[in-house]
This record gives C-alpha cells, sequence and structure tokens, in this order.
C-alpha cells in the first residue's frame, strides 16, 4: 500500500513539474518577455486567413496556423478595450481560447481587431511580422448553420447528413443522416425564413421511396411527394417547390468534368392546411423550365428563374442545344389571404445579361436581392463560371460582389438581421465546397469573406467531404432526429398528387439516382 502511494506521489510530482515549466513558458514568452525580435515587413502566411475581413462579434475563434518555418510561435490578439490574449505555439497552430475571445469581441463591436505573430527562427532570434487587422462588426450573425456534408460522389450515395452547427463555437450535430433510413439521400432541406421551427427535407432512397420531411413545432409528418427547391412563405402556411427532371452527365475534359440537365421543370404549392398541391399556369408553362422559387420577406411576391425548353426530345442527353440555354429572373405577385397569383415580371432577363441568372434569395429586409450568374445552366455548382451577383430592388441596378473567386460561388442564405450571408465556394482548389461568411453592410458591399471557422486549424486539409445549402437560422433545430428518422421510415402521412395545370402536362418527372452536390 505505500509503494503504491508513493508511486502516485511521483506521478503527481511530474505532472506538477509539467505544469510549472508550461506555466513558466506560457508566461515568460510574451510579447513582453522578448528582449529583441526583428521587424518583418510582411504579414505572415496564414491558413485558413481571417486576416482582413470583417467578423461577427459571436462568432467562434478565428483558429489558423501559422504557415512560416521556425521553433516557436507566439500570437497576441488585442483591440482597444480589454484584456489581450497570448497564445504559445511549438507547432504554429494558434488555437486561441474561447471565453477570452468572446470577452474580447464582445467589448470592442465596430472596432479593429488586431492579430501580431512572432516567430522564433532556427537562428533562436524572435520576428515580429507586420501586425493583421480586422473588423468586429457590430451586428450578431445568427447562431445556427445548418448544411448537408457529403462526399463529392456523382452515381450513388452514402454517408450523407444534414448537420448544424453553433457558429458561437464549435459544437456540431446531426439533425438527420441516411443511415437512418437504408442509406438513403437527403437535400433541398429549407426553412421559413431563418425560423429553425419550420423545416422541410427531400428524401431519396431506395427502400422507402422518395419523399418529404416537414417538420413544424416539433411535429413530423411525411409527405407523399419529391420535393425539389423549395420556399417557405414567411407565414409558414404555404410552400412552393419545383419538380425537375434532372440528369448528370460528363465532359471528356474541363476544370468540372461534372454537368447538370434539368429537362423538364415547373412550380406547385402545398397548403399547409388544408393538405393540398396546386400548380397555378403562371408557375407551369409547358414551353418554359421554372425553378428556384424564393419569397419576398412580405409574402406579397415569389421570385423565380425560368427558361424556355430549346429541345423537343426530353429525354435526350444532354439535350440539344443545352450550352445556350439561360434563365430569366421573375416575380410573381400573391396574396395569401385568397390564394390568387397575379400577372408574372421579369426583373433581369439572361438576354440582357448574357449570364443564367440563379438561385434569387431576398434579404429580410427587403432591400437587396442575392443570386448567382454563370454562363449557361441551371447548376452553378458545377460552373467555376458562377458569380456571386447583389441588386437594389429598390433601383434594380445590380452588381458582381468583389469577393468572388476564379471558382464556384453558389448555394447561400442571408442572417435574419440582413447584414451576414453564407455561401458555398470551391476556391481552395476548385474541387471540395466549403463555406464561407460574409458581412454586407448598408450600402450592400459585401466585405472579404472567410471559411467557417473550426477548432481545429489544420481541419479544412484533410476534409474529403463538401459543405452543401448553408441556411442560417436563428437557433438550433429542435425537432429529435429519431422523430426525422422514423418517419423517414415509414409510411406518408400525407398523400398529394402533383397537379400539372398548363396546356397540355408535362413530363412526370424521373426519380435520377445520381448525387449532386
Amino acid at each position: 500500500m505505500k509503494h503504491r502511494w508513493k508511486r502516485r506521489f511521483v506521478g503527481t510530482a511530474a505532472w506538477g513539474s509539467v505544469f510549472v515549466a508550461l506555466t513558466c513558458c506560457l508566461t515568460s514568452c510574451g510579447p513582453e518577455a522578448i528582449e529583441s525580435y526583428i521587424e518583418v515587413d510582411c504579414e505572415p502566411n496564414l491558413s485558413p486567413d481571417y486576416t482582413g475581413a470583417t467578423i461577427p462579434p459571436n462568432i467562434a475563434p478565428a483558429n489558423f496556423q501559422v504557415l512560416e518555418e521556425g521553433l516557436a510561435y507566439l500570437l497576441k490578439v488585442h483591440s482597444e478595450h480589454g484584456k489581450p490574449i497570448t497564445v504559445f505555439s511549438k507547432t504554429g497552430q494558434m488555437r486561441i481560447p474561447h471565453r477570452p475571445w468572446r470577452v474580447l469581441l464582445d467589448a470592442n463591436r465596430g472596432s479593429e481587431l488586431r492579430f501580431e505573430v512572432y516567430v522564433k527562427g532556427a537562428d533562436r532570434h524572435w520576428r515580429r511580422f507586420r501586425p493583421a487587422t480586422n473588423s468586429i462588426a457590430r451586428e450578431d450573425i445568427d447562431r445556427t448553420l445548418v448544411f448537408r456534408l457529403m462526399k463529392p460522389l456523382y452515381n450513388w450515395w452514402k454517408d450523407i447528413g444534414i448537420y448544424q452547427r453553433d457558429l458561437a463555437g464549435f459544437a456540431t450535430s446531426l439533425v438527420l443522416h441516411g443511415r437512418s433510413f437504408g442509406e438513403g439521400c437527403l437535400n433541398c432541406h429549407s426553412f421559413a425564413g431563418n425560423d429553425p421551427d419550420t423545416l422541410s427535407i427531400s428524401l431519396r432512397s431506395a427502400t422507402y421511396g422518395s419523399h418529404t420531411l416537414l417538420a413544424q413545432d416539433g411535429q413530423v409528418e411525411k409527405v407523399g411527394a419529391k420535393w425539389g427547391y423549395t420556399a417557405w412563405h414567411p407565414s409558414g402556411r404555404l410552400a412552393v417547390y419545383s419538380i425537375n427532371k434532372v440528369i448528370q452527365f460528363f465532359r471528356a475534359g474541363a476544370l468540372e468534368v461534372r454537368d447538370v440537365a434539368d429537362l423538364d421543370s415547373a412550380l406547385v404549392c402545398y397548403d399547409v392546411e388544408s393538405r393540398t398541391a396546386t400548380s397555378p399556369p403562371e408557375l407551369a408553362d409547358k414551353d418554359r423550365l421554372e425553378t428556384y422559387p424564393a419569397w419576398s420577406p412580405d409574402g406579397k411576391f415569389l421570385y423565380y428563374c425560368s427558361a424556355p425548353i430549346l429541345w423537343k426530345d426530353r429525354n435526350k442527353v444532354p439535350p440539344d442545344n443545352y450550352e445556350t440555354l439561360r434563365y430569366d429572373l421573375l416575380r410573381i405577385p400573391y396574396d395569401i389571404e385568397t390564394g390568387q397569383w397575379g400577372q408574372a415580371e421579369t426583373i433581369l432577363s439572361a438576354q440582357e445579361t448574357g449570364l443564367s441568372i440563379l438561385l434569387p434569395r431576398v434579404s429580410p429586409d427587403g432591400r437587396f436581392l442575392l443570386f448567382c450568374m454563370c454562363r449557361y445552366g441551371c447548376f452553378p455548382v458545377y460552373q467555376p463560371s458562377s458569380d456571386l451577383y447583389i441588386m437594389d430592388l429598390a433601383t434594380r441596378q445590380y452588381r458582381r460582389l468583389a469577393i468572388n473567386s476564379e471558382f464556384s460561388e453558389s448555394w447561400h442564405s442571408w442572417s435574419s438581421n440582413s447584414r451576414w450571408i453564407a455561401f458555398s465556394s470551391k476556391r481552395q482548389g476548385g474541387l471540395f465546397t466549403r463555406t464561407y461568411l460574409s458581412y454586407v453592410d448598408e450600402a450592400g458591399t459585401a466585405h472579404k469573406p472567410f471559411v467557417v471557422p473550426q477548432k481545429d486549424p489544420a481541419y479544412y486539409d484533410s476534409l474529403l467531404e463538401t459543405y452543401s445549402v448553408p441556411e442560417l437560422v436563428t437557433g438550433p433545430v429542435n425537432v429529435r432526429k429519431w422523430r426525422l428518422a422514423r418517419a423517414a421510415r415509414a409510411a406518408p402521412s400525407i398523400t398529394t398528387d402533383i397537379p400539372i395545370t398548363g396546356a397540355s402536362p408535362k413530363t412526370v418527372p424521373s426519380d435520377p439516382w445520381q448525387e449532386r452536390e
């Protein structure tokens, strides 16, 4: 017994020595303890690069790696008010403590945030790089980001899930995974505005069929119809979704060899109270393709994309003249009380832009419209030419945002206060999609974007999955994942027909078994 206590005492003493040594290192290696250093007239090479960005005051620590050769590294983060944060590292990985970071950002809303990086070289001399400066916004970002995580596959699906991330920290939790219903596919998650309590998820499964989950206020029902791109009316009483005959095909060689064609499509309206689906003639023209619906925040207008069908054979892949197909941006008035639609009008035409207009999303304050434009087609994530544009709805003047890269920018959403956007980008090499955040000021100027921070600064270097359809919502999705999983495996509780009321019926969409981002 005495020997056992002796061993414990020795172990405790050893750990105590390590703690004391580490404490001494942390307290003696601060900038104030460095007797001399060499000034380097450039900013350090960092990954991810958060420098020069405007960041939310409630964002998780912007951890990063210093990609400069050295024996030791030291970071000092400081602003006008509050205690500076000092981080020491032997590897160059800078993991900023969460609580001091939050206190510092909250105390300096609207001010600058400075990062000072010191590197100890092989010659034992410290070098201080030019400080990098960020801006701290006054406005918070919505705390929850809901996204789909999947491998960049094209011919089958496996290990696909919808997750939610607390942007104020690093906690990520599962909303629903495909393994819950026979390794099925799930996509097109959509919310009523930024409200996490109204959610729809489209499902595809060889075992359980193709259906849609509808979750409202914690309750889940399964609709016997596969919803495509979905837009919830702000009231939560109506959802407009697309039906698409989508097919994927490949090119012999290009920066992006995959491509997607929508052979036929229309828009359908689902009424939550009556559990009925209708398709007004204005949204289901037999000679046109209608897709990507999006409501104005007051619910008085539905924006959507529309293009003429250029081919006679609606089964041929790829269809004739596909690379000349470009979508216009339209909107149509709607009265939620009477259920009446007005006359559609063109907001921006492909003839004017020379590009295909896709993915419209209106800011919650109703002032700006964010959208993508690319050379042709309907699927911007596979188009390296796809860029983000913004339109002032008061003047209908639009411009290309300065935050675009040489690669595809696509899926995007607004925060509830209209000051932040989350969007998908392939700017890290053109292959994997990542989610970026950008501050949009009152003039509609988007500031330098930054990738969503991770606890491990090297997280994205080894991640082989893509982030798809990032949606900002005001809080966590509270519906239990077991409820969603059980509903996914059950028979549909709501049965609906797909009514097409155009001059002649459209082709009912097939259920392609390809996976797409």
